[in-house]
């Protein structure tokens, strides 16, 4: 198992707000959890981009990014993603490229096809040819970012005539690219094409066929390897719900209802996916006996991405998908949690100070024997003075 000295630690943010609140509100609540968890430490936060079904309100990731970076020091921002079919591939390279600079290096460009059938219906997208649309301008993209000839590509869906970025990318070579997977093998096949990072979600969907995490590295290994590309598990990142407490209880009873209500109220409602045949207080129950979900406390946190590492042979980003699910304040207790005792764990920064506790531990009756030798020395010296006096 391939597993990084330092895991980085991240969220996935789409986000989900029910339908029945202010949405301006929301937004600014998404905003503020980004400045928590860039004072807590997280890596990199990802941002999505949807336009319809009314649950995911963020229409441009890039715009929220640039307001997220004003009010943050370290947190790397990525698209999470940008679903390239619906944008001409030069303005995507534009606006990135733009960020790039605005943030001093601090944006990922995270790409897919599209999750809802909803906004691809309303552009007039086939959906048979998302996937497709994706590797394409994905390539051209690549390519804005690093040729420095203009350079002209006719497609069926879009024209480039001599196109060339007039401002180059901060980071080099580009600015870092992650492909989505979620459910086909499409996602890793364009990521391993391109070199690019994965992310995936902790169980894949698979309503075609059932695929593991270990099928689709091997998958973007695979394409990688065809095209003259590496891929690297440390640029890996898996996607989960989480929440966590003092007790596991708590944690169960904090997300019960709010858990319920987006598996059943959008992702089976409103998007018409299949919830899992259990009764409604018994859905967080399911979810996290079949891996989508870790529920509990920081022990429990740290098991389940152990058990993650286990059943995809190792990666290198750990994500918290973004869940309205739970009072303000408990949500942000949950993040707290994992970055006092989870992240630590998967980042090697226990092992100095648990080394010299051990250490003084060892060696505290030696030292005890010593000071009072020193204590004893030391009253009598006084006593003898005194006596003298």
């Amino acid at each position: 198992m391939n597993v990084p000295a330092r895991m980085k630690f991240g969220v996935f943010m789409a986000p989900f707000h029910p339908t029945n609140e202010n949405p301006t509100l929301a937004l600014e609540r998404d905003l503020e959890l980004l400045q928590w968890l860039d004072v807590l430490g997280f890596d990199e936060a990802y941002i999505g981009e949807h336009h319809s079904a009314g649950w995911e309100t963020i229409a441009s990731p890039e715009l929220f990014m640039a307001t997220a970076a004003e009010r943050t020091r370290n947190i790397r921002l990525g698209t999470g993603v940008v679903s390239l079919p619906y944008h001409h591939p030069y303005m995507v390279a534009n606006r990135m490229v733009l960020l790039d600079h605005l943030t001093r290096g601090r944006v990922i460009l995270g790409v897919g096809p599209g999750a809802l059938g909803t906004d691809a219906y309303m552009f007039g997208i086939d959906p048979s040819r998302q996937r497709e649309m994706m590797d394409e301008s994905l390539g051209v993209i690549i390519r804005l970012m690093t040729e420095t000839e203009p350079f002209s590509y006719k497609s069926d869906w879009f024209e480039l005539n001599d196109g060339l970025l007039q401002l180059r990318p901060y980071q080099q070579p580009h600015v870092p690219i992650a492909v989505a997977s979620v459910e086909s093998p499409a996602g890793v096949t364009v990521a391993g094409k391109h070199g690019a990072a994965v992310l995936s979600m902790a169980v894949p969907r698979g309503t075609v066929r059932k695929t593991t995490l270990q099928d689709l590295w091997s998958i973007a290994e695979e394409s990688a390897a065809e095209h003259g590309q590496q891929v690297y598990r440390e640029d890996w990142g898996i996607v989960s719900g989480v929440h966590l407490a003092e007790s596991r209880e708590e944690a169960y009873e904090d997300i019960r209802e709010g858990g319920a209500r987006v598996v059943t109220e959008y992702f089976q409602n409103t998007l018409g996916n299949n919830a899992p045949d259990v009764p409604r207080d018994r859905i967080v129950d399911h979810m996290v006996e079949n891996n989508q979900w870790i529920v509990g406390t920081p022990d429990d946190c740290i098991e389940g991405i152990e058990r993650l590492q286990e059943m995809s042979g190792g990666f290198g980003s750990f994500m918290v998908r973004v869940e309205d699910w739970a009072p303000r304040e408990k949500v942000l207790k949950s993040y707290e949690l994992l970055a006092r005792y989870v992240m630590p764990r998967f980042q090697g920064s226990l092992a100095g100070i648990q080394a010299s506790n051990r250490w003084a531990s060892e060696i505290k009756d030696t030292l005890q024997t010593y000071r009072r030798a020193a204590i004893q020395q030391a009253t009598d010296t006084y006593d003898a003075a005194q006596a003298r006096s």
